[in-house]
């Protein structure tokens, strides 16, 4: 797989997170345990997605949450409600070929936007992986936020 930088302005706790699961080469990180308020803690499954930058031609990773799809993966590009689609969905919509690391696999993948019902099914299923995506929904208003498909490529 080819050399990826953290993307800039990332969060301490992604950039953490991201620097665990490649030390450990994805034996750790793989379950991110986060603490919520006023709620007791929860392990979430994440991966992490590498995109080409739609300007620089850069590798960047980025840690997400994800969900399976039959033999693929699907990603949620929330933001945590922002007005704005993140960086790492308008690279993928520039260039779709991404990488993916599930725990200890690697594996090339082509990423897509879910639309209709596939799309519907998918959120529901993000919805019990991470909640708070629902809240995020309503924060992000008029903007619906894409979920992303990201199919293997064989």
């Amino acid at each position: 797989m080819t050399e990826a930088k953290l993307a800039p302005n990332m969060p301490k706790w992604m950039r953490d997170h991201v620097d665990l699961y490649n030390k450990s080469g994805g034996t750790e990180g793989h379950m991110y345990t986060i603490n919520l308020p006023n709620a007791p803690a929860r392990a979430v499954p994440s991966l992490l997605l590498t995109t080409t930058g739609r300007k620089s031609g850069q590798r960047y990773v980025f840690p997400l949450f994800y969900g399976r799809a039959g033999d693929s993966y699907f990603v949620v590009a929330s933001k945590g409600g922002a007005p704005e689609h993140p960086g790492w969905y308008r690279n993928m919509l520039a260039n779709a070929e991404v990488e993916v690391q599930v725990g200890t696999e690697r594996l090339r993948a082509r990423a897509r936007t879910a639309t209709g019902e596939e799309r519907a099914r998918l959120w529901s299923q993000a919805l019990e992986f991470w909640p708070p995506y629902a809240d995020y929904q309503q924060k992000a208003g008029s903007r619906e936020i894409p979920v992303v498909v990201l199919d293997p490529v064989r």
